[in-house]
């Protein structure tokens, strides 16, 4: 047949041409488009949302072409921020102020260039609420414009910024304006208070359910007999009603959580939504008890089915009711690959029976022997609403995690029943059935016991029951059973994630319209049937042994159905048929909603702004907030900051008035005069969540007038400078203008403090100890570098210093000295060892101290000063008398001591009024020396690490007596306000505590390569003059009495020193105040915390000081040149806590071990209690916990052994003589692992000759008795004493590792130390039951707790659902 004209074929090759052509002609287009609009001017528009004030700190940007029409911009703000169009307003402003702006019209087709909007420059918008009503959100909206469109997102919502269930699904960030309009759909959504979807799902699907709410209703809360607050029927109530008749978009679920005992932190927990049913079903039963509800949880969500095991032979069986409120149905099969593909398969799969045979063989009381028999469930009951658990978490024993099964599982919308009863694969004469007769729960029948009491026919009493109007009767014709069993599909609550944790949301089928909607949490809207198939789970593709983790993790977990019968299916109880206490209740709850509202629209309309006020007597900076209504005026806001402030009984409110305040930069930016009337909004540029400023409620004194502070000006705080006096007095605060001149601004200051102005020099400080003379009359202010708050020193004396440079002049050393001078509180030690008359000596002898008299004047205090420190010398004076008589009577007793070295017992500082006898060491004897000779070359600093005070034990035994009472780490309160004359008369405004930065470090000398070496710092320089003294700094000190609490009865200096003053300067201007030389005592800085810590680098400014810091001065002669501190802890292999500090020891450069061990017998007997012979001991080299290499008698510190400052060594105590002889040596730390038994043997030490595998075996052979081919081992892991436990043991290590030498991976034992365990590899592992492997896990996991070694078998403890009937949680601690 020949094709016409008009239907002739084109062809292929034409179409594809015509399609090529076509698709040309479209790029061309676009091409064209963006070509055009390249050439078009853009107008960039940033957004801000106004409307909540979590979003008002956010911008939208749009850059869009300069044609674009009103109402497309509107479309796209809406795309972008998630409104619908049309219920917001846009309004012009220039990022600020908004207020005189007329909102934009968002149906206008003009275009942004027609509008006034500037291409090329930022325009400003503000998106703000539309007639008062906040902006509706997109979502219900979309959802309800076309309800074909099947591909939209109905499961969990994507969600930003908030806080999720789990990691799987994150929560919705909504704004509060979001939950203030009900959703479209007309129903209420839940706010998730944290993780509780799971709850919300609950709830919703309850609600939703007829019959649970009508019957919710009829009960009455009675107030006499419970607190409303711990009553969950009485909440559920009130949430019931609320979500009926409630115009918000979402209620909170607080109150009926807290009736179920739960504090906050249960919101963070998230569990089973099955779990929570069965839980909450229980609680409600038992509240309801006594009352018509107290059977409704069985009446219509219990069911019964048989438990029965069937004789094969005889026909015997034996059989059991039981009760079920839900059915769990397996997804897949134990052992399968392949899912179950429908609810009625899983079903059929439940009430399966299963074949007893073989090992599992039955034992029957008829045959009197096992037989094979049949085992299995039959319903003989389904409840009204059918519940079944779809199983999808199970365990994966390969992998020993808990997963959830994503396969498909379909389910019908109408589930038919009746084909589950009466099941069997066989019938035969000797098989029999029996049901419950209603008496018992549990019997047996055959043949011979057959009675009246059980019908033949199963399926007769094993039909539902169905309730008529006369009562409870059951319907006994097969046919109308099986008519009665169709269940209809009204909630499916679907999980959304994995095992570890998801989202919760129900999808629930409304039964006054059959409409399906999706309630996820506070979310509602309509969904389709398309919809509900796709949360049956799985993949397109074949449901293989995979399928699972490819497939969907949002599936149905969850199905309620309800029982399809006309006589019992209720509807809705609508408002006007509800029970009088529930119209009460809901003219309540309405009333409250309403009183909400209100203030709620008072929130809106409050403007909340931080509120400052420097109290007029206390003189101490106060902050508050201030939260007016924008209605208010200035002078009622002005009222309520009194009251606020507490300022009633301080100063009349006349004296007070509220400024425009900068509290960053200390400065007051204007003043309202004239404007008492004028509202509060308006004053402050509208309502916000934020302001850019603050408020000062200024005051005054009755005799003043208030200051106008005008916009535009910049505060100046002027100080006066008194250069013969020496003081800085109290700021002045002026106001300037930037543009002013240096000499308009020397006027300006002349009339505020009466200076002349002709002599007036005006010092600006720029920042921190920047100076500027500002010399020249005719710049600017703001040239000369003024700001916003400034600070100026002025002073108009006719004196010479006018003619010297700046930096040399008088002002600029008073106003450096002012900068930089701190204030600091000093504790000295009680008792000084020291008689007056030595301390005189040393003094003298001290090079530059000189005497007491000597010494004040090198502190340049005043004349008027020099009997205070006097005083405070008297004092030390009776102190350190009866010190010496104390310890001339301890001298007398103790008898004979053992001699030491020159470095031993550094520690010991005696008196030295007394002649020492054979027992004072070499080393006190030497001290008494120092102190009368006071030889400055002879001592060196003292450097240590900073270390806490707690864990110092660096003093000796006579030293720790010494000391005991000076520990003072009380706060101290604050010192007197007024002004404290300094140097020649400085005043105390010179302590600044503002100043926090770094100060002007000085000049510093250069230490000598030697003491660098060393790694200790000398107060001395080659000339033997003292670095303190090589600069001038200041420094004054005054006795303080420190108030009670603060450690009163202990002596206290306040000290006034230069903070660019060394620490070897500051300790030699406490000399005379401690009565010892610098060297001879430490200084320890107290922190906030009241923890201590020692200050030892003396070549160290005191720059990190601040005003009011504490200090702490306690006894110790410091470190000589080529001394190392070193800290000696005793090493305990076999003890729980292996390291056990002991005492501070002085190590010396050239020094041999041989010689530090003999140093160490008497202190370690006078300290440690230890007796020790000089071979019955070791020294090892100690890293954080582990020890380390043996030192041997005749090794050198600093020639073989390498010291430094804070050193630690191990002592290690020995059981017979000493292996090791030589460097070559290896001493390793050995113990056994008994499988057997499941224990470890205590540490062995083996020291090996070479680091050959084969040695080892052979020592480890020979001391444990194991046969060499049968030994194998494996290093210890992590730091001593390697602690692991037994139960990982065996199989966590590397045993066995194929190598020959000790020092190759991965044993890498290349030093002495290092910890081997090692096993019999015949020897099997004990067999545990559950409760041994129990009982051995908690012992092994609260001895590596105590030992602080991580216990990593231990899983982690989830927190079981409770609901406390109490309304409070029990916290026994055993329950947990």
């Amino acid at each position: 047949m020949v094709p016409g004209e008009e239907n002739q074929l084109v062809p292929k090759e034409d179409v594809f041409w015509r399609c090529r052509q076509n698709i040309f002609d479209e790029m061309k287009k676009k091409f064209l488009q963006i070509e055009n609009a390249a050439e078009e001017p853009r107008v960039l528009c940033i957004i801000q949302d106004t409307t909540n004030s979590k979003t008002v700190s956010e911008r939208i940007t749009l850059n869009l072409p300069a044609s674009t029409p009103v109402r497309k911009l509107f479309e796209d703000v809406a795309n972008k921020v998630g409104y619908i169009n049309g219920t917001f307003d846009l309004t012009r402003g220039n990022g600020v102020n908004t207020a005189d702006m007329a909102p934009l019209d968002h149906t206008s087709d003009k275009s942004l260039l027609d509008a006034n909007f500037e291409p090329g420059k930022k325009n400003f918008l503000h998106l703000t609420d539309k007639d008062g009503e906040p902006p509706q959100m997109l979502l219900e909206d979309s959802n309800n414009v076309d309800d074909s469109v099947h591909d939209r997102f109905i499961g969990p919502l994507p969600r930003e910024g908030s806080v999720a269930s789990t990691n799987d699904y994150v929560s919705q960030n909504y704004s509060y304006s979001s939950i203030l309009n009900k959703s479209e759909t007309g129903y209420v959504g839940l706010v998730n208070q944290a993780m509780t979807c799971y709850l919300n799902s609950l709830l919703q699907t309850l609600f939703m359910t007829p019959e649970f709410r009508n019957a919710l209703y009829k009960w009455e809360f009675e107030d006499s007999e419970e607190d409303p607050v711990t009553s969950i029927p009485y909440q559920l109530q009130r949430l019931f009603v609320l979500l009926q008749t409630s115009k918000k978009r979402a209620i909170e679920t607080t109150d009926v959580t807290r009736s179920f005992g739960w504090d906050s932190s249960e919101a963070w927990q998230q569990h089973d939504v099955q779990e929570l049913c069965r839980v909450m079903f229980d609680a409600l039963e038992q509240k309801w008890k006594q009352t018509e509800q107290a059977d409704l949880i069985n009446e219509l969500y219990q069911g019964k089915l048989k438990d029965y095991v069937r004789c094969l032979e005889c026909g015997y069986e034996g059989w059991r009711i039981d009760t079920y409120l839900d059915i769990p149905l397996v997804i897949r099969p134990y052992g399968s690959s392949q899912a179950f593909a429908s609810v009625e398969e899983a079903l059929h799969a439940f009430i399966q029976p299963e074949i007893l045979d073989g090992p599992n063989q039955y034992f029957c009381e008829r045959c009197k022997k096992k037989c094979d028999a049949r085992k299995g469930l039959r319903f003989l009951h389904f409840p009204y609403l059918l519940t079944l658990q779809l199983k999808r978490f199970d365990f994966d024993y390969t992998t020993m995690h808990r997963i959830k099964l994503n396969d498909r599982m379909s389910f019908p919308e109408e589930l038919d029943m009746s084909t589950f009863i009466d099941i069997e694969d066989e019938k035969s004469p000797q098989t029999e059935s029996c049901t419950d007769s209603g008496a018992e729960n549990e019997g047996s029948c055959h043949s011979d016991q057959m009675s009246n009491d059980f019908s033949t026919d199963d399926a007769v009493d094993e039909g539902i029951c169905l309730e008529s109007n006369s009562g409870s009767e059951k319907i006994s014709k097969p046919g109308l059973e099986k008519n009665s069993l169709m269940y209809e599909l009204f909630s499916v609550m679907v999980h959304s994630g994995s095992a570890a944790g998801g989202h919760y949301y129900a999808c629930i089928k409304s039964f006054s319209d059959d409409q399906w909607y999706s309630f996820n949490d506070q979310h509602v809207s309509r969904i389709t049937q398309e919809d509900i198939k796709k949360t049956h789970g799985g993949s397109s593709g074949s449901r293989g042994y995979y399928s699972s983790a490819f497939a969907s993790s949002t599936n149905a977990y969850m199905l309620i159905y309800r029982l399809k019968d006309p006589t019992r299916n209720a509807k809705f109880l609508e408002v006007d048929e509800y029970p009088e206490h529930i119209k009460n209740l809901v003219q309540k709850e309405r009333e409250l909603e309403e009183q909400e509202k209100r203030q709620r629209e008072i929130e809106r309309n409050t403007c909340k702004i931080k509120l400052f006020c420097l109290h007029p007597v206390k003189q101490v900076m106060m902050e508050n907030k201030l939260e007016v209504h924008k209605d208010k005026t200035l002078k009622e806001a002005v009222e309520m900051a009194y009251k606020m402030m507490d300022l009633e009984d301080v100063i009349p409110l006349d004296c007070c008035r509220l400024v425009k305040y900068d509290e960053f930069h200390d400065y007051l930016e204007r003043s309202y005069e004239g404007e008492e009337d004028t509202p509060m909004g308006l004053l402050l540029g509208g309502v916000k969540s934020t302001y850019m400023f603050d408020l000062l409620l200024e005051t005054r004194k009755p005799d003043q007038i208030f200051q106008s502070y005008k916009p535009g000006e910049v505060m100046v705080k002027v100080h006066v400078v008194d250069l013969k006096a020496e003081t800085v007095a109290a700021p002045v605060t002026v106001r300037a203008y930037l543009n002013q001149t240096v000499t308009e601004f020397k006027q300006l200051i002349s009339k505020a403090t009466h200076l002349p102005a002709d002599s007036m020099r005006i010092v600006l400080e720029r920042c921190y100890n920047d100076l500027r003379l500002l010399s020249m009359p005719s710049k600017t202010l703001k040239a000369e570098g003024f700001f916003r708050s400034n600070k100026v020193f002025v002073e108009s004396s006719e004196t010479v210093d006018h003619q010297a440079a700046f930096t040399d002049s008088h002002l600029w050393k008073l106003l450096d000295r002012h900068a930089n001078t701190i204030r600091l509180f000093v504790l000295l030690p009680e008792q000084s060892p020291g008689s007056y008359s030595k301390r005189t000596a040393y003094q003298k002898a001290g090079g530059d101290s000189g005497n007491v008299d000597d010494d004040c004047e090198r502190v340049k205090g005043p004349a008027g000063n020099l009997k205070s420190v006097d005083a405070i010398l008297e004092e030390s004076t009776e102190k350190l008398k009866s010190l010496s008589l104390q310890q001339q009577q301890q001298d007398g007793d103790n008898g004979d001591s053992s001699k030491s070295t020159e470095t031993s017992d550094f520690e010991n500082i005696e008196s030295p009024l007394n002649e020492r006898g054979s027992s004072t060491s070499v080393d006190n004897r030497e001290l008494e020396q120092h102190i009368q000779t006071s030889d400055p070359e002879n001592f060196q600093s003292e450097e240590r690490s900073d270390s806490d005070v707690n864990n110092d034990r660096s003093t000796s035994s006579v030293d720790s007596d010494i000391l005991s009472s000076s520990h003072s780490s009380d706060t101290l309160c604050n010192a007197d306000s007024a002004q404290i004359p300094l140097a020649n008369g400085l005043d105390s405004h010179s302590i600044t505590s503002s100043r926090r930065t770094k100060a002007n470090e000085g000049k510093k000398e250069t230490w000598d390569t030697a003491e660098e070496d060393s790694g200790t710092d000398s107060e001395y320089d080659e000339s033997g003059k003292s670095r303190g003294d090589m600069q001038y700094m200041y420094f004054k000190a005054d006795p303080y009495t420190a108030d009670e609490g603060s450690g009163e009865g202990h002596k206290w200096l306040m000290v006034h020193v230069d903070k660019r003053i060394t620490l070897a300067a500051f300790k030699q201007h406490l000399e005379p105040f401690v009565g010892v030389l610098s060297s001879h005592f430490k200084v320890f800085r107290v922190y906030t915390s009241n923890q201590e810590f020692e200050t030892v680098r003396l070549n160290e400014t005191l720059s990190s000081f601040s005003d009011d810091n504490k200090i702490t001065i306690r006894l110790g002669r410091a470190l000589k040149k080529g001394e190392y501190r070193v800290k000696v802890c005793q090493l305990l292999v076999n003890e729980q806590e292996p390291c056990k500090f002991l005492l501070d020891a002085v190590f010396a450069k050239g020094m041999t071990v041989r010689q530090s061990k003999e140093e160490l017998i008497p202190q370690l007997r006078e300290q440690c209690g230890l007796d020790l012979s000089i071979d019955r001991f070791r020294l090892r080299k100690k890293t954080w916990k582990n020890p380390g290499t043996v030192f041997l008698d005749y090794h050198i510190y600093e020639e073989d052994i390498n010291i430094s400052s804070n050193w630690e060594v191990f002592l290690e105590v020995l059981d017979g003589v000493e292996k090791m002889k030589s460097m070559s040596q290896l001493a390793i730390l050995t113990r056994r692992w008994r499988p057997a038994e499941m224990k470890l043997d205590p540490f062995q030490e083996l020291v090996l000759e070479s680091n050959s595998v084969d040695e080892l075996r052979e020592k480890l052979s020979e001391i444990s008795g194991i046969p060499l081919e049968d030994i194998e081992f494996a290093k210890g892991r992590g730091t001593f004493p390697c602690d692991i436990s037994v139960l990982d043991i065996h199989q966590d290590l590397d045993w066995n590792p194929k190598v020959s030498t000790l020092n190759v991976w991965p044993l890498y034992i290349c030093d002495d130390g290092a910890v081997i365990f090692y096993r019999d590899r015949t020897e099997e592992v004990m067999e545990l039951t559950d409760e041994q492997r129990n009982e051995l896990m908690k012992k092994e996991s609260s001895r590596l707790q105590k030992t602080g070694h991580r216990v990593t078998y231990s899983p982690r403890k989830e927190k079981a659902l409770k609901i406390y009937l109490d309304g409070a949680p029990n916290k026994d601690v055993a329950q947990d």
